[in-house]
């Protein structure tokens, strides 16, 4: 993978895990989702985006 797009991936990881960390306990559990799984999350789409 080129850096351009590996750094837009994780560009990508980060807004994710920044958004998702905005979220307040009951809208994280509204989409099950608990606190300590945002990064694993976030992670996840950089993964998905390589």
């Amino acid at each position: 993978m080129n850096i351009k797009r590996s750094f837009s991936a994780w560009r990508q990881a980060r807004r994710t895990f920044n958004e998702l960390s905005r979220l307040s306990a009951r809208e994280l559990n509204d989409l099950g989702i608990n606190r300590g799984d945002i990064a694993s999350i976030a992670r996840q789409s950089y993964n998905v985006e390589r």
